[in-house]
């Protein structure tokens, strides 16, 4: 079953190759001074607040997780709320070039019931936050290849919102896949841990890296390994730091090379674990 496209596998006149305009990411302070169109798709992405949105004569209100898909020449104006503590953040991105089987070139329909808004959640709302990010994150480095790298995020972004508009493959019946994910991120943040020990490394870092709440990701590490992540990480850095105290390093470097700063504090954490100060056991060994 498909929602406003083609139900064909090949859903495209030609093969997808957006040409990518710009791509825009802030805070909205003020109101757009301008209604306005353009002749090319606009795309937004609202990553946290409110505001509203005059779109062909219909005003919106719009917040977090919301899709705006403005094809060419369709009129619209972003408006901010008189008042509003928490103003929206907004990503944008200009493309052309693609054209859908069943509709004109240079146009990108959304899920009904709204042609032009589209409220996502759980998995699309993550990965398109998730892009949005990257993309944000490429432009701003300015590295060789950025265009292409930014076009690559563009084509990952068309294709969900175009999925999104098919009935999902089910599941075989029999697998549970929400034990297996649970599993994985678990075992992604156990690889991190050992291989980042001595880094500084926070919980908020940890679920902004992968997309997730920290109070989820504590939540499923607790329950596949019975610590909390920082616990984890705590006996992670401890255990390496006696085995650097019992070759001969000093206190300040061993605390240093665990991911720690400050050595009173990290000599309190280890005889609360082991408890014998670390220059006992560097002096006994």
């Amino acid at each position: 079953m498909c929602n406003g496209i083609n139900g064909s596998l090949n859903i495209f006149e030609r093969e997808l190759n957006p040409t990518f305009l710009y791509t825009w990411k802030g805070v909205r302070l003020q109101s757009e001074d301008q209604y306005h169109s353009h002749d090319y798709i606009e795309m937004a992405f609202i990553l946290s607040g409110k505001s509203r949105m005059l779109i062909d004569g219909v005003l919106h209100e719009i917040s977090e997780g919301d899709l705006i898909v403005l094809n060419p020449g369709v009129k619209h104006e972003v408006l901010i709320i008189e008042g509003n503590p928490t103003p929206s953040t907004e990503f944008f991105v200009g493309f052309s070039d693609i054209h859908l089987l069943g509709h004109p070139e240079n146009f990108l329909p959304l899920p009904p019931p709204d042609s032009h808004i589209f409220h996502t959640t759980g998995q699309l709302y993550q990965k398109l936050f998730k892009l949005c990010a990257s993309m944000e994150a490429e432009n701003s480095a300015r590295r060789p290849g950025r265009y292409e790298m930014m076009k690559s995020y563009l084509v990952q972004m068309i294709l969900l919102i175009i999925r999104e508009q098919y009935e999902p493959v089910k599941h075989t019946e029999g697998h549970n896949f929400s034990a297996l994910n649970k599993k994985d991120i678990v075992e992604q943040i156990l690889n991190y841990f050992e291989d980042h020990y001595s880094e500084k490394i926070s919980l908020d870092q940890i679920a902004e890296n992968m997309y997730l709440s920290p109070f989820y990701i504590s939540k499923i590490f607790k329950s596949e390994t019975g610590n909390t992540p920082i616990g984890h990480l705590i006996n992670i850095r401890l255990e390496k730091a006696r085995e650097l105290l019992q070759a001969g390093g000093s206190i300040q470097e061993v605390a240093l090379a665990v991911g720690y700063e400050d050595a009173y504090h990290f000599s309190k954490l280890f005889k609360k674990r082991y408890g014998v100060s670390p220059s006992k056991v560097s002096k006994e060994e």
